[in-house]
């Protein structure tokens, strides 16, 4: 692999873990960005597991893609498919709502560079 897949296989890696970490140490400060600033015992346990639990994960399994060649190709490709399907969820979402703010905007735009970089960080179009 080159430098340039490899790199974008450890910035979304890294994009991940940072929203892992945030997500179980700060589940409030996650959703107030959303509006959302009073979180219950069981709120707090559903973004520390779909956030949290979730980017680390998806962490880990880029970092196994990362060292072995041979799951690569796969782990890139599932987690870039995850991504565009939050980023339509955000579409579908902002077509319903007629209007998308900033924020949700900003992650949309994150989330198809994030599936572009895994794209290419998976190499090879076929395994």
């Amino acid at each position: 692999m080159t430098v340039l897949q490899d790199a974008s296989l450890l910035l979304v890696a890294a994009g991940f873990l940072l929203m892992g970490v945030a997500a179980i140490s700060h589940p409030g400060r996650v959703t107030a960005l959303f509006g959302v600033s009073t979180l219950g015992i069981d709120a707090r346990n559903e973004v520390r597991a779909v956030y949290g639990g979730f980017g680390i994960a998806m962490t880990a399994a880029l970092g196994w893609g990362l060292v072995d060649q041979d799951i690569r190709w796969g782990v890139c490709m599932t987690i870039a498919f995850a991504l565009c399907g939050m980023a339509a969820g955000r579409i579908v979402s902002a077509l319903l709502d007629r209007q998308i703010s900033v924020l949700p905007g900003v992650f949309l735009c994150i989330e198809g560079l994030a599936a572009g970089l895994l794209v290419v960080g998976a190499g090879d179009l076929m395994p």
